[in-house]
């Protein structure tokens, strides 16, 4: 029941609705959190602060960072903006008869172009890998007809500048001359970062500057988000509208569903909730879940807080009916047995939906919704690693032991005697408690090494109550990886690694891509290790061999 024929009262109204958005909560465990939640709202002045950009809203030590990270309000209506650029470019390449996308970019500057394109029904390949095969690959498909937009906030993302260079050099062996090369570049990144004067000077195609008051995460509606999509030929334009009509709703007690969320949200996280299981059953949001993983982790994942998204693949996953009391359900749709609901609403204003519950979520659990400490972390342990390695070699620790095609890499004491990977692996989950979660992090080929992911469900069917999250490096890094070090400290990590078929040069750097991606696994795993938390590294010296090894021991 709504409240629209009412005065508002948000305290008692548990459905809420605009801009073609519903959200429904059941089950007052769910409930009470949210309803206090809600008066705390109302008596703070959440919604007219958040929506008058108050940048004191989640206290002192996070004010300077939200003072030039709430641009993304505006989107709906600044971003209309780019809407004659975006179709003059790609009027210009279709004339050029390029129309092969590919999208060079992480985290929050992929995730959101991905789910765009696959919901319009257009193409758009999406690299945000440092696999070799996958990139080789990517490189060999169509590069006659290929156009590569590099997208980087900052400008200096290692993956997205190492994709650039290896592009710059297949279409230069392909007998293209500087010219042709450049007008085969779209660049998108913040004004003043190196990419524009990369862009500027190379005399790229077309170099369009993203609002530097908006951050990844929330980029879905800039630059980042609609430029690829548009260029893919999906209807950005209709994004925003779906956007805009939602915005009124935002800016009002009553009738707003990303009030209602973010109450589900924070009341959730302040609760003992500590993981939110999403599911989705509306085919019209295909994909999405990883999108609001990434927004939801790296948001809230600090300070010991926050809430874990676990991505399942269904209803009937593990994972989902036998959750445990320190999680809470989620649907994309509406399902039976889901205490939050988003039952309706179009893919421009589920974006802003959600990043706005994502804000609320914020204040509620004094945290900075805005930064992402130790994914810089990770990066700087990535480079110290890279700085390290001789004539583009690293120093990579000798395996506890090798059983078939399978290298166990961890801690002696945590390992103990272990001598078979059935062994190790038995040990590994031991170390899950019944309210903590296993991470499994897979720096593979996301295409060709698909079948790995079928683990997820098969250790989460195993393990009967604690969470199981899969997820792809690096581009993990950019989402998950911040609450695997900052959220609360009950995870257990399985880290898999695999050996390249052939490695790929990083032109004008003395590191390949294989060497990149084991700096960054290993930078990963040590930054989680300094921390304590029980980790394993498994190494597939045979890619296919030792999936389908891991596939067995746990009966997948």
């Amino acid at each position: 029941m709504t409240t629209s024929d009412k005065a508002p009262n948000p305290f008692n109204t548990y459905a809420q609705e605009g801009g073609g958005c519903r959200v429904r909560l059941s089950g007052e465990e769910v409930r009470a959190p949210a309803g206090f939640a809600l008066r705390a709202a109302s008596v703070h002045e959440v919604v007219q602060r958040l929506a008058a950009k108050d940048a004191t809203l989640w206290g002192d030590a996070a004010t300077e960072e939200a003072a030039i990270r709430l641009g993304w309000l505006d989107l709906p209506t600044s971003s209309r903006e780019l809407l004659p650029r975006i179709a003059e470019v790609r009027a210009g390449l279709q004339a050029d008869g390029l129309d092969h996308v590919v999208l060079a970019g992480m985290g929050g500057s992929s995730l959101a172009p991905e789910v765009i394109c696959r919901n319009a029904g257009v193409e758009l390949t999406v690299l945000d890998t440092t696999d070799a095969n996958q990139i080789r690959r990517t490189l060999a498909d169509r590069l006659d007809r290929t156009v590569v937009v590099v997208a980087s906030k900052s400008g200096g993302t290692i993956e997205t500048d190492s994709h650039r260079r290896a592009y710059i050099q297949a279409f230069r062996d392909a007998g293209l001359s500087d010219e042709q090369i450049a007008a085969r570049f779209v660049v998108v990144t913040d004004p003043g970062s190196p990419l524009e004067e990369i862009a500027t000077e190379g005399n790229y195609r077309a170099l369009f500057l993203a609002d530097p008051n908006v951050g990844g995460r929330y980029s879905a509606l800039s630059a980042f988000g609609l430029v690829p999509s548009g260029l893919a030929g999906a209807d950005v334009a209709k994004l925003l509208d779906e956007a805009a009509e939602l915005r009124p709703a935002l800016e009002q007690l009553g009738d707003n569903p990303g009030l209602l969320l973010g109450a589900a949200l924070s009341g959730a996280a302040t609760h003992s909730r500590e993981k939110l299981v999403l599911a989705n059953t509306d085919p019209a949001l295909e994909g999405f879940g990883d999108w609001v993983e990434q927004l939801i982790a790296e948001s809230s994942g600090k300070e010991g807080k926050g809430l874990l998204p676990v991505i399942v693949e269904g209803i009937d996953a593990p994972g989902w009916a036998d959750i445990g009391p320190d999680a809470v359900r989620a649907t994309l749709g509406d399902v039976d047995g889901s205490e939050i609901r988003i039952t309706s609403g179009p893919l421009g204003a589920q974006f802003l939906l959600w990043e706005w519950a994502t804000a609320f979520m914020g204040w509620g659990l004094h945290t900075s919704p805005f930064d992402q400490p130790n994914v810089t972390e990770s990066k700087d342990n990535t480079a110290r690693l890279l700085e390290s390695a001789t004539d583009g070699v690293l120093d990579v620790p000798a395996p506890l032991f090798t059983d078939g095609p399978i290298e166990v890499h961890g801690d002696q004491a945590l390992l103990g005697e272990a001598k078979s990977l059935v062994d190790a692996l038995e040990l590994i989950l031991r170390q899950v408690q019944p309210t903590g979660y296993l991470a499994l992090m897979a720096y593979l080929d996301r295409f060709a090494d698909a079948d790995i992911a079928r683990l997820r469900p098969a250790l989460a069917r195993l393990l009967a109550g604690p969470q199981v999250t899969f997820g792809w490096g690096p581009r993990f890094l950019h989402s998950t990886g911040q609450f695997h070090k900052g959220g609360q400290p009950v995870g257990v990590f399985l880290q898999i690694t695999g050996a390249v078929e052939e490695d790929l040069p990083i032109p004008g750097r003395p590191y390949s891509f294989a060497t990149l991606q084991m700096a960054q696994a290993l930078g990963d795993l040590g930054a989680l290790q300094s921390r304590n938390r029980p980790a394993l590294r498994l190494h597939l010296t045979d890619r296919k061999a030792g999936i389908a090894t891991l596939l067995a021991a746990f009966g997948a």
